[in-house]
């Protein structure tokens, strides 16, 4: 073979194993099924050294009808797209209300028409959405008041707001629909032998 044939087919291999390793990212992707973003909110209590991360599917409106129609009231909503949402705090908090403990818990919902959402704090992690929720996993369940707002949220978002007397709220927002829930702190020792974890 001629070394300008040799040249000819070591171009072209090289080519291929670019083009290839080009693809890698796609293809695992589409492996993971993930047709939204990942998104992370994320909040540091300095005065407790607790840190609080919520890593959740990031879905956009698309000029589609949210609530009731793309996402069904009365129905267990994994509270984002792909994987269910998960909350991880490394420490104990009260959320809504009632004592956690520190570690993760996926982060489920049930939105309802015209009345509080129901908020859930599951035991068991790496779901993709919430076809395999088990309601006997539930580590916690409150209800929270939702709002309607003039403005739309064109994608679903989870903030924290901004830390305050020990304190900072979860605000979820899509389309018109908000729902904040409380944060509490637990600063001090005798702050942290308060209630018990919190229970069904």
């Amino acid at each position: 073979m001629s070394s300008k044939s040799i040249y000819i087919l070591t171009s072209v291999l090289t080519l291929l194993l670019l083009a290839g390793c080009g693809r890698s990212e796609p293809e695992e992707q589409n492996i993971l099924g993930r047709k939204s973003p990942i998104a992370v909110a994320k909040v540091l209590h300095q005065p407790s050294d607790t840190y609080i991360k919520i890593i959740y599917g990031q879905p956009y409106k698309r000029e589609r009808d949210i609530f009731g129609q793309l996402v069904p009231y009365n129905n267990v909503w994994r509270t984002g797209a792909n994987e269910a949402t998960e909350l991880t705090t490394t420490d104990d908090i009260f959320f809504a209300g009632k004592k956690i403990a520190a570690g993760t818990y996926s982060l489920f919902t049930i939105p309802r028409e015209n009345e509080p959402w129901t908020v859930i704090l599951n035991d068991e992690l790496g779901m993709w959405g919430d076809f395999d929720y088990k309601q006997e996993r539930d580590v916690l369940r409150v209800e929270i008041p939702a709002t309607e707002k003039e403005s739309v949220a064109e994608a679903f978002t989870i903030q924290f707001t901004d830390v305050a007397d020990d304190s900072t709220n979860i605000v979820m927002q899509w389309d018109h629909t908000q729902v904040s829930i409380p944060i509490q702190f637990l600063q001090t020792q005798e702050d942290r032998s308060v209630g018990q974890a919190a229970s069904i």
